[in-house]
């Protein structure tokens, strides 16, 4: 697989239950090769008109180009934020083998 076929997909989660419900629901159905959680951070941000503050657990989700629309859309219906952070990097780089992998773990599974 080809750099430019991964993505690196960044999402703020409110706490850690969310981050591991998320985390396994996308790895389960093959829409994340791997999903890491970072510890609690500090986020500040406008909202609604309003400066906010809160704790939040970042996921780094490892998918492919062609499982973005899935994921995205998954997260999109599991996430209890009214606008959830969905924001995809493409990799100019990598390691071809680690490449792969994430490649094999997020094909479809056979339906037999």
């Amino acid at each position: 697989m080809d750099a430019q076929d991964a993505r690196l997909v960044f999402c703020t989660c409110p706490d850690t239950a969310t981050a591991h419900a998320l985390a396994r629901h996308l790895v389960e159905r093959n829409l994340a090769a791997c999903v890491n959680l970072l510890p609690p951070m500090q986020s500040v941000y406008r909202w609604h008109g309003q400066l906010e503050q809160a704790e939040e657990v970042q996921l780094l989700i490892k998918t492919c180009a062609d499982r973005l629309p899935a994921l995205s859309a998954a997260l999109q219906r599991l996430h209890p934020y009214e606008v959830p952070e969905i924001l995809a990097l493409t990799p100019s780089a990598g390691l071809p083998a680690y490449l792969d992998w994430i490649r094999a773990q997020t094909r479809e599974e056979d339906p037999r």
